[in-house]
């Protein structure tokens, strides 16, 4: 049980952390084209993976870590492209609550929560968080789509495939965390730099609030963030995950309320609450159903995790 709430709390963790995110990376897009963002918070990320890889000295990196992470670097990267255009077209309430949609796509690919579908009152518990969602939107007055809106919502689209393939390609491999995301952010850097080249004289002109934004990117909302989602994923499930990270709009909403000069309204606070509840219900119900199907599963076993 520990375990299991350990795991949860990382997993919330991050969910705060990447709520955060979306005020950081407009702020720095307001200074910066949105591929220099990129491609610095990349850089960053992978100077910092590549520093506590040699630090801890566990050896050479295995094929299963450098083919998992290459593929996973692609579709992460899709992402952040996705995510941060579409960031920098639209309000960064409205990005944080588009993204959520995440909770709902990513139990209809996940495979690694069992061998059975999961119940229908899982998804009953994702219906709660959609209506959340949809309160959030209106208290936060949710405008008629527009190109950035709809970028964000291709972004929860690809993000879920993401989530999903990080489930299936590391579970029951020894696969360790820091290299996986070693080789994402190394090759994040390098889709980035050629296209990034010619704005990059322009990280010379800004001032250190966005030397901060992009280093806070790169640190926490990329290297920490990575690193937590793949080892949680492991020792849990993608449903799960989903679920626990489903509460990002609320801290989005927090932050822009805090930091960004943002008003709450009783239609936002009332899909906090849902969220939350939603949230909390269904990742019972995804632990009832996963313990069972262990239960009566006792021959499968997964290889053992380290951060």
């Amino acid at each position: 049980m520990f375990h299991t709430r350990r795991t949860d709390a990382v997993l919330l963790l991050v969910a705060i952390v990447w709520g955060s995110s979306y005020l950081a990376a407009k702020t720095a897009t307001y200074a910066l084209p949105v591929l220099v963002v990129l491609f610095a918070r990349y850089a960053i990320s992978g100077i910092a993976c590549l520093a506590l890889v040699a630090l801890r000295q566990e050896g050479r990196y295995t094929r299963d870590e450098v083919r998992i992470g290459s593929f996973l670097g692609v579709t992460q990267a899709a992402v952040l492209v996705l995510e941060t255009y579409g960031v920098a077209h639209t309000s960064a309430a409205n990005a944080g609550l588009i993204i959520s949609l995440t909770i709902v796509l990513t139990p209809l690919l996940d495979r690694t929560a069992g061998n059975g579908p999961l119940p229908p009152r899982f998804f009953a518990a994702t219906g709660v968080c959609l209506l959340a969602v949809t309160l959030l939107m209106s208290g936060s007055g949710f405008h008629t789509p527009r190109i950035g809106d709809l970028l964000m919502l291709a972004a929860a689209v690809v993000r879920a495939v993401h989530v999903a393939l990080v489930g299936r390609l590391t579970k029951g491999r020894a696969v360790r965390p820091l290299q996986l995301t070693a080789v994402q952010t190394v090759l994040g850097s390098a889709l980035f730099v050629v296209p990034a080249s010619s704005g990059l004289p322009t990280l010379t002109q800004v001032d250190a609030a966005v030397w901060g934004q992009l280093v806070y990117l790169a640190l926490f909302c990329s290297v920490f963030a990575f690193l937590a989602q793949t080892w949680a994923v492991q020792n849990s499930s993608a449903s799960r995950a989903s679920l626990l990270l489903g509460t990002e709009p609320v801290w989005a909403v927090a932050v822009g309320i805090s930091l960004g000069g943002e008003k709450v309204t009783a239609l936002a606070a009332l899909g906090a609450a849902l969220m939350v509840t939603g949230t909390y219900w269904g990742q019972s119900i995804e632990r009832t159903h996963r313990t069972t199907d262990k239960e009566e599963s006792p021959c499968r076993t997964t290889a053992p995790t380290s951060v």
